[in-house]
């Protein structure tokens, strides 16, 4: 694996769960993480406990809801360093039980989650897009699902065939449109642009009801993190190998 040290990382939606050991596992393997979450109280908290491992972590408000904060992540990287190595989009909402099978999903739900986990995304990756292209071989990961995958959600025999939520579903699908779209235009760039599906795992999203750790969840989000120069863009992965789209 190529040497990361010295390079800077942002991860969203950082505070707790799969981001928060996202965060921890970007600085143990030497980078300087900026951990963003929109509670300044939990994200000053969970860089103060990553910090009292010997991790180089720095909070940065960052509320995917509010363009500002967006706007001010951005100038606080460009004031520690000169280019973003990496961007973890993970920050995300679901809708609990309003957010179900197409009849019954509550519309405003579904436009909140909408506008969180793919629009609030899409501001964060602009934003943070001329710092990346400074770095010499950026790689932006967005955290989807296997929800997301139309081809799985279609299939029958798929083991959360049954798990229905259109609001978050499609929420991942235009997440994984956008990591196709924006692979496609960074391809002579050097930048890498991934999917990564968690997995069902036990987070307070899910009312810690599922069956991976946040260790097991956050493991292939790393791995595209610090992906070496050349490495696959443009891909949907888990811990098992390619996702369909």
């Amino acid at each position: 694996m190529h040497s990361t040290s010295g390079q800077i990382a942002l991860v969203t939606g950082a505070n707790k769960g799969i981001g928060f050991e996202i965060a921890r596992c970007l600085g143990k393997a030497g980078l300087t993480v900026f951990l963003g979450a929109r509670n300044v109280d939990r994200g000053q908290k969970a860089a103060a406990a990553l910090q009292a491992e010997k991790l180089d972590v720095r909070y940065v408000e960052l509320d995917l809801a509010r363009p500002e904060t967006i706007e001010a992540s951005a100038a606080s990287i460009a004031a520690h360093a000169d280019r973003l190595d990496v961007l973890v989009n993970n920050a995300g909402i679901g809708g609990g039980a309003a957010d179900g099978l197409p009849s019954v999903t509550d519309i405003g739900i579904a436009q909140r989650i909408m506008q969180t986990n793919f629009f609030g995304t899409l501001a964060v990756t602009q934003a943070m897009l001329p710092l990346l292209r400074r770095a010499p071989a950026a790689r932006i990961v967005n955290v989807s699902s296997g929800l997301g995958s139309l081809e799985l959600g279609g299939d029958p025999d798929w083991e959360y065939a049954n798990f229905k939520r259109l609001g978050y579903g499609a929420s991942k699908a235009a997440l994984n449109t956008l990591t196709v779209q924006l692979a496609y235009e960074l391809r002579d760039t050097g930048i890498m642009v991934n999917s990564a599906a968690p997995g069902y795992t036990a987070t307070d999203m899910n009312g810690q009801r599922g069956d991976q750790t946040v260790e097991q969840g956050a493991a292939e989000a790393v791995r595209l993190a610090l992906l070496e120069p050349g490495g696959p863009t443009g891909g949907f992965f888990s811990t098992s190998g390619s996702l369909p789209w």
